[in-house]
C-alpha cells in the first residue's frame, strides 16, 4: 500500500513517522474507526526503533534517578506506571502475533565508585516508584563490579519484527502506510491540517508528529531535546549473557544476547555523544575496542548506530505541539527507552483522540504542564551551548574559508561524520547524506 495518496485525499489522522510510536498510535486509531495514514520519510523501522538494542525494561540504567532531579516523586512513579502499561501492551502484542518474547532479568551495574553511587541512588528511586528491585553484590559479568541493581522478569524483542507486525496490522485495520513520503511542513488549513510532502500534500483532521525529533518550529521542541548518537555491535563471543545489563558509569555500556543467523551472539552498545560534536569514529571505535578487549576471543560481526532524543524535563513529551492546539500532536523524548514507553504514549494519544478516558499515569507524559514550563528554563541553558556551537562553527568557517554546508533547519555549520559518511548538525542533531538528503530531523529540506 505504497501508492502515493492523491493531493485531495483527506484522512481523520495523519501520523508522521513509521517507528513503534507512530505505528502503534496509527494501529490504535485505525482499530477505533479512524481513517489513518502513516507517512514515513524512508522505510518503516529505518529510524530509531529498528536500530535499538531491543530491550524492554522498566529498569533503565539510571533514568529514574536522573528524572527525579527535575520531577516530583509522583511524576516518576507515573512514568514507571506508564512504562508498565506500555510493556504489558507490547508483551501481549508479541504473544498474539507469534513474535518471540525473550524473558530476562535486567541489571544496572557499576564498575567505578561514581557508578556505584549512581546505581544505589537508582535503587532508592526505583523502589519508591514501585519497582521490585534489589541490590546484588555479584553478577554474571566476566569482570569485577561494585554491585548492581536487579529487576526480574523484563524481556527483549526483535524490534524489526515488531515493526513489521505493527505495519501489517495497521493495513489490515484499513490504515494506509506510505514509505518514502517525506513531510516538509505541517500547517493548519481551514478546520484541519495540511501536510506538504516532497511530491504532494495530505490533509487531515489531526496530525501526530511521531518522528524522532519533531519537525517544524512550533513548540520549540528542538530546544527542549538533545540529540544523542550512540553505537552498537554484535559479536561472536565465548561469553554470552543471560541477562540484560547496563552500566551506571561515565562510559555507558549495554550488554545483551541476540540470536542471529542461527547463532547466539553478544550485543554491546554505548559510547553515546551529542550528535555532531566530537569524533564519531573515535566514539564507535572506543566501544568496539572495549568489547574485543573485555571479552577474550570476541570478534565483531556487524556494527551500527542510532539516534535518540534526551528531553530537558527528563520525561517524554506527548500531546499538543503547543498548549491548546489539539490539531497537531507530538510524541517524542523517549531517551533510548521507546520500546517500553512508546506504546504507553500511543495509548495516551489514542485515549485523547478517540474521546476515551486518559489513564491516570498520563500526566507524566504530557507535553505541556507547569512542570514542563519550568523545564523550558533548563532547555534555555542547554541552548546556550547550542548558541556557542553555532558561533564557533561560523567563526571557523569564516577564518578557514572552508565550504562546510549549513544545516537547512537553523543554519548550523555541519560537521563531517567519517564513521557514517554523513553531515551532522551540532545544534539540534539534523543529519544529511552525501547526496544532501535528510537522514534525521528536525531539518526537512535537503542541502541545496
Amino acid at each position: 500500500m505504497n501508492t502515493p495518496p492523491k493531493s485531495d485525499r483527506s484522512y481523520d489522522v495523519a501520523v508522521v513517522g513509521g517507528g513503534i510510536a507512530g505505528l502503534t498510535t496509527a494501529l490504535l486509531l485505525a482499530r477505533g474507526g479512524r481513517a489513518v495514514v502513516v507517512l514515513e520519510a524512508r522505510e518503516v523501522g529505518a529510524g530509531t526503533t529498528g536500530r535499538s538494542t531491543g530491550k524492554v525494561s522498566l529498569l533503565q540504567g539510571t533514568k529514574l534517578a536522573r528524572a527525579s532531579r527535575t520531577n516530583p516523586p509522583e511524576a516518576v512513579h507515573r512514568y514507571v506506571e506508564a512504562g508498565r502499561e506500555g510493556q504489558a501492551w507490547l508483551r501481549h502484542f508479541c504473544a498474539t502475533h507469534g513474535l518471540p518474547v525473550d524473558g530476562r532479568d535486567a541489571t544496572t551495574y557499576a564498575v567505578t565508585e561514581t557508578g556505584e553511587r549512581r546505581a544505589r541512588r537508582e535503587l532508592e528511586v526505583a523502589r519508591a516508584a514501585g519497582l521490585d528491585v534489589g541490590w546484588v553484590a555479584e553478577t554474571e559479568l566476566p569482570f569485577p563490579v561494585r554491585g548492581a541493581v536487579r529487576l526480574a522478569d523484563q524481556f527483549q524483542v526483535d524490534p524489526a519484527a515488531v515493526v513489521r507486525a505493527l505495519r501489517a496490522d495497521v493495513e489490515a485495520a484499513g490504515g494506509v502506510v506510505r514509505e518514502h513520503a517525506r513531510v516538509r511542513s505541517v500547517d493548519h488549513h481551514d478546520d484541519g491540517v495540511r501536510l506538504r510532502l516532497t511530491d504532494g500534500e495530505v490533509r487531515c483532521g489531526v496530525a501526530v508528529i511521531a518522528t524522532n525529533q519533531p519537525i517544524g518550529l512550533r513548540g520549540l521542541f528542538f530546544a527542549r531535546l538533545t540529540a544523542q548518537r550512540s553505537y552498537a555491535a554484535t559479536l561472536t563471543s565465548p561469553w554470552i549473557p543471560e541477562g540484560m545489563h547496563l552500566s551506571a558509569d561515565d562510559e555507558v555500556r549495554s550488554l545483551r544476547s541476540v540470536h542471529e543467523d542461527g547463532a547466539d551472539l553478544l550485543m554491546v552498545g554505548g559510547s553515546g555523544h551529542v550528535t555532531g560534536r566530537g569524533s564519531a569514529p573515535a566514539h564507535r571505535d572506543a566501544l568496539l575496542d572495549w568489547a574485543v578487549t573485555t571479552f577474550a576471543g570476541a570478534e565483531v560481526r556487524r556494527a551500527w548506530s542510532a539516534q535518540d532524543q534526551s528531553p530537558a524535563s527528563g520525561l517524554p513529551y506527548v500531546g499538543p505541539v503547543v498548549p491548546g492546539d489539539h490539531r497537531i500532536q507530538v510524541v517524542t523524548g523517549f531517551d533510548k527507552w521507546g520500546l517500553s514507553t512508546a506504546p504507553a504514549a500511543a495509548l495516551l494519544l489514542a485515549a485523547d483522540l478517540l474521546d476515551g478516558t486518559p489513564p491516570s499515569w498520563g500526566t507524566a507524559l504530557r507535553s505541556w504542564t507547569p512542570r514542563q514550563a519550568l523545564a523550558a528554563g533548563r532547555a534555555a541553558l542547554a541552548n546556550a551551548e547550542v548558541g556557542w556551537q553555532m558561533a564557533c562553527g561560523h567563526a571557523q568557517r569564516l577564518l578557514r574559508h572552508d565550504q562546510r554546508p549549513l544545516c537547512t533547519h537553523l543554519g548550523g555549520v555541519l560537521a563531517w561524520n567519517d564513521a557514517e559518511q554523513s553531515w551532522d548538525c551540532p545544534l539540534h542533531g539534523s543529519r544529511f547524506g552525501t547526496d544532501g538528503e535528510v537522514l534525521d530531523g528536525p531539518a526537512t529540506r535537503a542541502l541545496g
